[in-house]
């Protein structure tokens, strides 16, 4: 084992004992040479036997060099930059303790970096269900759908390009002497925030559809709740900073929520009002019914037809719900 390897992959992990070994053993598999890659795991104070499961791939798997370091704040950004203070590496390859990175990603992503394609380089996601249940495959599949996610690329697109943002990503630790560590004040968010950093500098951020990881979407709908919640509540604080930032995908959501909420609210003022309401609903649901026909017929799936609507509205009012939230939070908030 050489003493500095070429390649830190760090991770984030929580509570993760069902897929920490399965992203250890795809790691150790990959094309790259494992001699020249150590992993580094800022594990937030896990509960389960996330512990024990990496104890023991690390006893039956001694080629691959595993650091584990203790994240005792429990958040995303300070387990990367706990494992960016501790990783030796020249190239830095971020994965999530539930993706399971293609045997050719670390590759990939280090050759795109060397031929200067970006200066964070990214791949898509396979999205997979946590179950074989009919509304986890609906949710897995809602997460990959266009109307659900808009314009993020690296949920469906088969195409190399720049992007505004990837997830994950890979980068030369040089980068981080250029634009600073992730912001440890963002507890969701942080990703596009860096990468935003990395686009004010005039460098490119890189999409790859041959890197590819699976990644395992929420179980359920309160799961989904919850994920879309923190994105968009996180979302606002992040627009504070970057104003200039904010893109119409992501202005739709908390639109609509405070549309229908404002028309709501008119009924009781003014009756006609409620024509206006209605023909909205109306609307988004035809558009949610030809969303999950669409995807019914893509996956073969009849269920999808009940389950993708479901989710992706679950989506939509939740992240929109979240962004007004944190949006008039911050109004009456403010320091003077």
């Amino acid at each position: 084992m050489k003493e500095t390897p070429k390649v830190s992959v760090i991770i984030p992990c929580r509570n993760e004992e069902d897929y920490i070994g399965l992203v250890l053993e795809a790691i150790s598999e990959q094309s790259f040479p494992i001699s020249d890659i150590e992993v580094l795991i800022a594990d937030g104070m896990s509960e389960d036997k996330t512990r024990d499961r990496i104890s023991q791939f690390k006893l039956d798997n001694p080629q691959l060099k595993i650091i584990v370091l203790d994240n005792d704040v429990q958040a995303i950004p300070n387990a990367l930059n706990l494992c960016l203070k501790n990783a030796h590496g020249e190239y830095i390859v971020r994965l999530d303790a539930h993706s399971i990175p293609n045997k050719k990603y670390v590759e990939l992503s280090i050759r795109d970096l060397e031929e200067g394609k970006g200066a964070n380089v990214g791949g898509v996601w396979d999205i997979q269900s946590r179950s074989d249940g009919w509304f986890s495959r609906g949710i897995a599949a809602a997460m990959k759908n266009p109307f659900g996610v808009g314009d993020a690329k690296y949920r469906y697109s088969d195409k190399a390009e720049e992007v505004e943002t990837v997830p994950f990503g890979a980068f030369k630790r040089s980068l981080l002497d250029e634009i600073g560590y992730f912001d440890e004040s963002l507890l969701a968010n942080e990703d596009y925030e860096f990468n935003h950093r990395i686009r004010e500098t005039g460098k490119k951020i890189w999409l790859n559809p041959e890197i590819k990881s699976k990644y395992y979407a929420r179980p359920d709908l309160k799961a989904v709740w919850k994920q879309f919640w923190r994105y968009g509540y996180w979302k606002v604080k992040m627009l504070k900073r970057y104003p200039e930032s904010i893109r119409l995908r992501q202005a739709i959501p908390p639109m609509f929520v405070f549309s229908l909420f404002t028309l709501f609210i008119g009924t009781f003022f003014l009756k006609p009002i409620g024509c206006f309401l209605l023909l909205e609903v109306v609307s988004y649901l035809l558009i949610l019914m030809i969303a999950g026909i669409k995807s019914a017929i893509l996956d073969k799936s009849v269920s999808h037809f009940i389950s993708v609507p479901i989710t992706i509205a679950t989506m939509h009012i939740s992240w929109g719900g979240a962004f007004l939230f944190s949006y008039f939070e911050s109004l009456f908030t403010k320091k003077v």
